[in-house]
């Protein structure tokens, strides 16, 4: 039997008799599922992590609707699938009504999804929920441009609005 322009031979992993790639499946597609069967467990990972208050000061010019960005360029968590690195660029923009983000103690609430294994999606909508909590701006928006790893990069875009 020839499988993409090979023939097979008994020492090929996909050779049926040995089940695929020996791990008792029968089927390619079933070894897939196993390898890439995401939990419940993977997706509530990080989710409710213990993560520092962010610090606020009063904002001085209440009511005039002025924007302040913010921008991580070197943000990093960790996939809780696959236990890797992710890589990224988060940019926090808000709309300030009584209070600004003090931005030391949001640089240390960051710092702690360096080794938090948590999806690039919940990182977006924690980092959204923190700023919101800390704030109450009129209106946010956290958008993470995640590296690409396997040849795809992510950008994720959360936003806020009272």
């Amino acid at each position: 039997m020839t499988v993409w322009g090979r023939s097979r031979t008994r020492t090929d992993p996909w050779d049926e008799d040995d089940c695929v790639a020996g791990r008792g499946f029968r089927r390619l597609a079933d070894l897939e599922a196993a390898l890439t069967g995401y939990t419940d467990e993977h997706a509530a990972a990080g989710v409710a992590a213990d993560l520092p208050e962010i610090d606020t000061w009063p904002n001085q010019y209440p009511g005039r609707g002025y924007t302040i960005e913010i921008d991580c360029p070197e943000f990093t968590s960790v996939c809780p699938k696959t236990g890797l690195p992710d890589f990224g660029t988060l940019v926090v923009v808000y709309e300030p009504a009584d209070r600004c983000l003090e931005l030391k103690s949001l640089k240390l609430h960051l710092l702690e999804y360096r080794n938090l294994p948590i999806f690039q999606e919940n990182v977006v909508n924690r980092v959204l929920d923190a700023v919101v909590k800390a704030s109450e701006p009129v209106w946010a928006k956290v958008e993470g441009r995640f590296e690409a790893r396997g040849g795809i990069s992510t950008t994720i875009v959360a936003e806020y609005r009272r």
